[in-house]
């Protein structure tokens, strides 16, 4: 958990987009492989008279593994550096993100068997499909006075979405029956202001965060049948138009202090988070409405250097998550909007140990515990459509090791495992498909059981070997999951555990300038079948996804340094 960066959803995964400097640079990425799927990039970077530039352009498409599941994806990105003076720095960065993609849905247990890569007759007769036409920017402030720092940041951008479900037309009994069809454009945008000042304290360094964020989104969101009066798949009578809006506002401070074999940390956040739909599509009915979420949560953490290579920490956290739109579209039945959503609040608990085994292994482990209090889960899914409930209390807890190691004849390995007890404390009801009924059907679920969507079990291990003189590489892989509940009372199939194995061979060579590239990876070398995804609480019964069976992919690189 951390303060900074959020409350929700428990920690952080941190990326940086790489920035221009030096010699500029321009390179060329191609591969190919199975299902007609290839992907093209070009890019460039360095920096011309103080400023720095990366800019990469890519194009993605395949045909699918599954029937009716081609895709093709365009992004582009572009980010510039300037210094305006010694102690600080602007950066611009814009990206444009454009999506076409088939949605093959789920299958049934029986279909998944019988044909893995087959493709649920709905999905074809309504031509289930989603598109994504996304563009967004942003510019950020930095400024150092002295052992302190100001960062200011704002973005703002416009995504609009149509999605094709497979949800039959007309009332169907219920007036307010939306369509099987998603439209809506989205504006967004976000400012952010942050101070971090740095101080000796106690015969240590005490680093300290304190700052704010707001972030605001807007949608103009329609509903259409899915059906034009002759032909499915096609866009019909409109049958939902609504305003949407999102609004939060967030204050964090966290601090942090260094000094001799401790390191203590802490921090608090308050969140508050307001949803607003205004309905104008009111010949149904009028649902209108607002709500908003609050809530103040703290972390705590300390680590402490038993030697110099290894070190044991411990923490402790409360989370907020906030139910999302998404989850709040849709009541139970087929109405729009469910208000009654409760925000999910979560107790953390970790202890770990980092430690390095001699000169050429590094050990993590980590044990964790989370209760949570109103568990956002599905109530029931069909057609492309979900509606949520909260259930109660879950927990987790679990075990997470990593072992990476270097061995003789420029040979490494990594291998990591996790085991997660994901379970509901408190019985609940819910709806299951019933294959005897061909529907979803009211269904107690009781406590102890898994949460469905979760592995309890996940390793993933390889060897690598690597020959610095030749510019070689080689690797194996194994991945080994558990089996998955599809649904939140375990009682329909399961999907299967796994277990694959895959290879990969390659080489980078440096002439001159020019660096060039290449590599083979093959996937599921045993041609396994195996279900890679599920449709958590599907009500038509179609939870499993497959996953492809033997599988290649090769490409080839060249950088060229000016």
């Amino acid at each position: 958990m951390t303060a900074v960066y959020g409350n929700q959803a428990g920690g952080v995964i941190q990326m940086f987009t790489p920035e221009g400097n030096g010699t500029p640079t321009v390179e060329g990425n191609f591969s190919a492989g199975s299902y007609g799927t290839w992907k093209a990039d070009l890019s460039a970077q360095g920096e011309v008279d103080g400023v720095g530039y990366v800019i990469d352009a890519s194009r993605f498409a395949t045909e699918g593994y599954r029937d009716h599941s081609s895709a093709e994806r365009d992004q582009t990105m572009a980010k510039l550096t300037f210094r305006p003076s010694q102690d600080s720095k602007l950066t611009l960065i814009a990206s444009a993100f454009r999506q076409d993609a088939q949605d093959p849905q789920g299958l049934s247990w029986t279909a998944y068997q019988t044909n893995p890569r087959s493709v649920a007759q709905p999905a074809l007769d309504f031509n289930t499909r989603k598109s994504i036409d996304h563009q967004q920017g942003g510019v950020t402030y930095e400024h150092r006075f002295g052992e302190h720092t100001i960062q200011l940041s704002a973005y703002a951008g416009q995504r609009s979405t149509i999605q094709y479900q497979s949800i039959p037309t007309g009332p169907q009994g219920n007036p307010r029956h939306s369509g099987g069809v998603i439209d809506f454009d989205r504006d967004f945008s976000g400012l952010s202001g942050r101070w971090i000042g740095r101080f000796d304290l106690a015969g240590g360094k005490l680093t300290t965060t304190v700052g704010v964020d707001f972030e605001q989104s807007e949608d103009d969101r329609r509903g259409y049948e899915n059906f034009d009066g002759a032909t499915l798949g096609v866009k019909g009578t409109l049958r939902r138009q609504e305003n949407d809006r999102v609004f939060s506002f967030d204050q964090y401070a966290q601090a942090e202090w260094q000094g001799g074999s401790w390191t203590f940390s802490g921090g608090v956040r308050h969140s508050r988070v307001s949803f607003k739909v205004d309905d104008e599509y009111l010949s149904n009915g009028n649902d209108s409405g607002s709500v908003a979420y609050d809530k103040t949560t703290p972390t705590i953490a300390a680590l402490y250097r038993l030697t110099d290579s290894v070190n044991v920490y411990a923490s402790a956290a409360r989370g907020f998550e906030s139910p999302t739109f998404n989850e709040m579209f849709y009541r139970p039945g087929g109405g729009a909007f469910n208000f009654d959503l409760k925000p999910s609040n979560s107790t953390h608990y970790e202890v770990g140990l980092k430690a390095l085994l001699g000169r050429d292994s590094r050990l993590d482990a980590a044990l964790f515990h989370i209760k949570t209090d109103n568990e956002v889960v599905v109530l029931e899914a069909s057609g492309g459509r979900t509606a949520y409930q909260n259930a109660g209390p879950t927990t987790r807890k679990g075990l997470e090791i990593l072992l990476d190691s270097r061995w003789a004849y420029n040979l490494s390995s990594r291998v990591a495992y996790t085991y997660l007890d994901a379970r509901y404390d408190e019985s609940f009801t819910t709806r299951v498909y019933d294959p005897v009924a061909g529907s979803a059907v009211n269904t107690n679920v009781v406590a102890g059981k898994r949460l469905p969507g979760v592995a309890e079990h996940n390793l993933f291990g390889e060897l690598v070997w690597k020959h610095p003189a030749s510019g070689s590489h080689a690797g194996v892989e194994g991945v080994v999951r558990s089996k998955v509940f599809v649904e939140d009372a375990n009682i329909r199939e399961s999907a299967p555990g796994y277990a694959i194995a895959n290879v990969r061979f390659g080489i980078d060579r440096q002439l001159g300038a020019l660096k060039l590239g290449g590599f083979v990876r093959l996937n599921n070398i045993f041609d396994r079948q195996y279900v890679g995804s599920v449709i958590v609480g599907d009500g038509n019964g179609r939870y499993y996804e497959a996953a492809p069976g033997f599988n290649w992919l090769a490409g080839v690189s060249a950088r060229y340094a000016f």
